[in-house]
């Protein structure tokens, strides 16, 4: 699987696969606070695609930024990482 350019990867945990061919994943990642210097957890859901329909809830799976496949679909899981079964 050649890929071409630098595209972006993140790790997160499925929360959904209820969607055919489709998972969402959820990806927390820290934030500094600029007056108080703690770190706060901020999370964002990102649609994936999942041709196999292989993730399941629970699983930390590694996604790739690609092309547009449907309105809110940006992304692909390229690896499930860990699996919950």
């Amino acid at each position: 699987m050649s890929e071409r350019g630098n595209r972006k990867t993140q790790i997160g945990v499925v929360v959904s696969d209820k969607m055919d061919k489709t998972a969402v994943v959820k990806v927390d990642r820290l934030v500094k606070h600029p007056v108080y210097n703690k770190y706060i957890k901020r999370s964002a859901k990102y649609k994936a695609h999942d041709i196999d329909n292989a993730a399941k809830i629970g699983d930390r799976v590694l996604i790739v930024e690609t092309r547009p496949l449907s309105k809110d679909k940006r992304w692909k899981i390229r690896q499930i990482i860990e699996s919950k079964a």
